[in-house]
Formats: structure tokens, C-alpha cells, sequence
């Protein structure tokens, strides 16, 4: 006779209203549009575990072990924890930067932190999970973040689904709940198609014109009403806000637009209090929509990010677009990730603009290596180098870039840019916005 598995909270009541609530044996596959929107639905459920004590083993293989424990703040010191980290031998390539932080027991108490020692290889990768869940008892719960960083790193959507196609129904026979994130626009639409199949839940995570959306995708054995239709909602911090829930009269997601523009400059939070004069805290919030920035600080955040104080307030189809673009309509963009003075580049449309292809002049100084590619960034790419010469590595493989030269990048991104030459090497790169 056939038992209703256990029902779960996703530690959003809203989100187990829409859902139907989730059950022991489900994998969930969130499709984040942003590669930013699925954190918080993490987290959540992270917590709601917590609070029932149950273990949680958390799979990174796109943030360092010392971002993940900072992202997850006090969450990461609970015991109920354990992180699998396919990061630092994967793509951080076994990086002093990167293994410095086990040399400095930073994997110690209070944390729990297991370095997967060959994770470009899914066996392994498949034995490392399953041999730490066989030392927990109860319903385990898992985070695998993520399917395109496994993808980046495995080199190919076969090994993907294989892995998945085998992972979920033994992750179902276990009694688990897994959330699976996916970045929207790296993966085909085959490759959804036959995820969203094996999968017992499927969500999808938008954000447009600093608005963001939730669509339930699939949800076995439910049937939720708003199947298939996007739900508006904000977040402040770790709180989750629906639309259909919100007080009439909500005043405009001014803290999700200053976010977008800020994120498209390369600024971090940190960077935008610092050029406008406020404090990383005082970003934060107004991010979050907890408070509001006074009138200077608007003013100045305007000023910053090289926008109109009116594209703060004023939805994309209100904006006219201009035909033909100055160099002064575009804006400088930030390289945190790397030293002062190795990259310097600016964004050749104006920061509000909204288009499907971002086009940056990018210039790299003569013999300079970056251990790195430019951008983080899920969608295409296709770079036309203008003049001076590049060396450019993937997965090991070099190759030699001169000018009148094409790259196109699709889901490998380069590990690393050299200019070996005498003068500047200068690039028109483009980003292609996922679909």
C-alpha cells in the first residue's frame, strides 16, 4: 500500500502555500535567472532544517569554502551542517589563495567543512555524498550548488544528466529533500526538459525590470494553483515577501533596481557605500527595501552609478532608447577580483540600459596575467580583439588570440588571460543576455 511521505516546510509559509508544502523524497530544481535569486530560498530551507536539527550537507562547487561560510553567516556554525567543498580542487585549481584556508584549520570548529580532493571527477564526486550521508541518520537534507558550476567543471551536459538522472531517484529512496540550482541561461533546453522530468519539484526564478518572480515549473503529486504562473516578490535579508500578500499601496522595489545597476557596474555593496558615503550596512538595507536612502544619498548613488535619478523610479518602457550611443553615455566598470591596474574596462551603453547584449571595451597592460576569466557570467560571450595579442587558457589548453581574432564562449570560460605582448591588448567583448 502506498504512504504519503512526510510533509516538510521550505521554511517560507508563503512558498508552502503556493507549493503545496514540500515531502521527504523531493528534489527541487531551482532555475535562477540572475545567479543570485536562489540563495534566499536556500537559506530558508537551510534554517527550517536547522530548527528540526536535521543534517544538512551543503555541495559548493562555484563559491570558495571562506565566501560560503561568509554568505551563510550564523547558519554555517550549526553542527547540522556539513559543507562538501568541490570548489578549491575544482575551479579554484588547488590555489594557495584557496587551500590556504584548510592549512589555517579554518575547515575546524565550529565549522564543518570536507574537501573533495578530485572533484572534476562525478564518481568521485558521487562517493564523497554518498559516504558522508551513509554517517547520518534521519532524513538528511542536501544543497547542491550548483548544476552549472558541475557542468563548467565536468565539461558537457551528458555528464550532467547522468549524474542527475542517477543522483535524484536514490536521493528520492533515501528519504532526502535536495534543492538543485541551475543557472537558467547555461543549460539547453533538452537538457531542462529531461531534468524537469526526473525532478518532483521545479521552480523558476526570474528578475525583470528590478522585479523579481517565482513560476512553479512542476510539482508531483500537488497541484497548486499557481502553476505556471509568475509570482511577484521581494526579499529583506532573509525574508521572503510575496505580491499577493503585500499591503496595497507597496511602493516601487527601489532597493532591487539599485542592486541591478550596482551589479552591472561590478560594484560590491561595500564599493557603492564607500564612493557615495554611507556605510555597507546602510547599502544592504536599502537593497532589501528595509529603509530608504535620503535625497543626497539618492543623488549620489545616481551620480555613481551613471544613471538618471528618474531610472531608479521609472519602469525600462518608459525609457527611450537612443539610437546611436556617445562614449560618454557608458560607464566604467569594476574588476574587484583583481589587482589595480590589470584590467581596465567600460560598459559601451549606458548602465540603465536594458538590451539583450552588454558590449564592453576591455584593455589588458602588456605582460599581465589574470588567473581568471573577467567576468562571472552564465550566458554567451563573444570577444573581437582589436589589437596586441592574448594568450587565453581552458582547462588547460592554451591558445593564442591576435588581433582580427573571434572568441566565442559558450559554457567553458577561459581559467586564464595572459598579454605576453609589448603594448595594451584591447578587446570589444560582448555578453549575451540569457534568454
Amino acid at each position: 500500500m502506498f504512504t504519503q511521505k512526510k510533509h516538510v516546510s521550505s521554511g517560507i509559509d508563503q512558498l508552502n502555500q503556493l507549493l503545496g508544502g514540500l515531502f521527504i523524497g523531493d528534489n527541487v530544481i531551482l532555475y535562477d535567472d540572475a545567479g543570485s535569486l536562489a540563495s534566499v530560498f536556500c537559506m530558508n530551507f537551510i534554517q527550517a532544517s536547522q530548527a528540526e536539527n536535521k543534517p544538512i550537507i551543503y555541495v559548493s562547487f562555484d563559491c570558495s569554502p571562506k565566501s560560503l561560510l561568509e554568505k551563510l553567516g550564523p547558519l554555517a556554525e550549526n553542527q547540522c551542517l556539513t559543507i562538501l567543498d568541490c570548489f578549491t580542487s575544482g575551479k579554484g585549481d588547488s590555489s594557495e589563495i584557496f587551500t590556504s584556508f584548510y592549512e589555517k584549520n579554518g575547515a575546524q570548529w565550529p565549522y564543518h567543512v570536507i574537501k573533495v580532493n578530485e572533484p572534476w571527477n562525478p564518481d568521485q564526486v558521487a562517493d564523497a555524498i554518498y559516504g558522508l550521508h551513509s554517517t547520518m541518520t534521519g532524513d538528511v537534507r542536501f544543497v547542491f550548488e550548483s548544476l552549472t558550476g558541475m557542468q563548467d567543471l565536468w565539461g558537457g551536459e551528458e555528464h550532467i544528466l547522468k549524474f542527475y538522472s542517477h543522483a535524484c531517484p536514490r536521493l528520492y529512496e533515501l528519504d532526502t529533500i535536495a534543492y538543485w540550482i541551475a543557472e537558467k541561461g547555461a543549460h539547453s533546453s533538452r537538457l531542462k526538459a529531461q531534468i524537469n522530468r526526473i525532478a518532483q519539484v521545479a521552480i523558476d526564478l526570474s528578475i525583470k525590470r528590478g522585479k523579481s518572480a517565482l513560476t512553479i515549473r512542476k510539482a508531483d503529486k500537488r497541484q497548486p494553483d499557481a502553476l505556471n504562473k509568475p509570482c511577484g516578490y521581494w526579499t529583506e535579508g532573509m525574508a521572503v515577501q510575496f505580491e499577493a500578500d503585500k499591503e496595497p499601496g507597496r511602493p516601487v522595489n527601489l532597493g532591487g533596481r539599485i542592486k541591478e545597476l550596482r551589479l552591472k557596474k561590478g560594484l560590491s555593496q561595500k564599493d557603492l557605500a564607500r564612493l557615495v558615503g554611507v556605510t555597507p550596512s546602510t547599502i544592504s538595507q536599502v537593497e532589501s527595501n528595509s529603509i530608504y536612502p535620503s535625497l543626497p544619498a539618492l543623488f549620489k548613488m545616481a551620480e555613481t552609478l551613471h544613471v538618471a535619478i528618474a531610472s531608479f523610479f521609472r519602469s525600462m518602457p518608459d525609457i527611450i532608447a537612443k539610437t546611436v550611443y556617445k562614449p560618454e553615455d557608458g560607464a566604467p566598470v569594476n574588476f574587484a577580483a583583481f589587482p589595480k591596474n590589470s584590467i581596465t574596462g567600460r560598459l559601451l551603453t549606458p548602465v540603465d540600459l536594458e538590451a539583450g547584449i552588454e558590449p564592453f571595451r576591455i584593455e589588458i597592460p602588456p605582460k599581465t596575467t589574470l588567473p581568471a576569466h573577467f567576468f562571472v557570467h552564465k550566458g554567451e560571450e563573444m570577444g573581437y580583439l582589436i589589437s596586441g595579442t592574448l594568450k587565453t587558457t581552458i582547462y588547460n589548453q592554451s591558445q593564442t588570440i591576435t588581433a582580427g581574432d573571434l572568441i566565442h564562449l559558450s559554457s567553458d570560460m577561459p581559467t586564464q588571460w595572459e598579454n605576453p605582448g609589448p603594448e595594451p591588448a584591447v578587446l570589444l567583448w560582448l555578453k549575451v543576455r540569457s534568454a
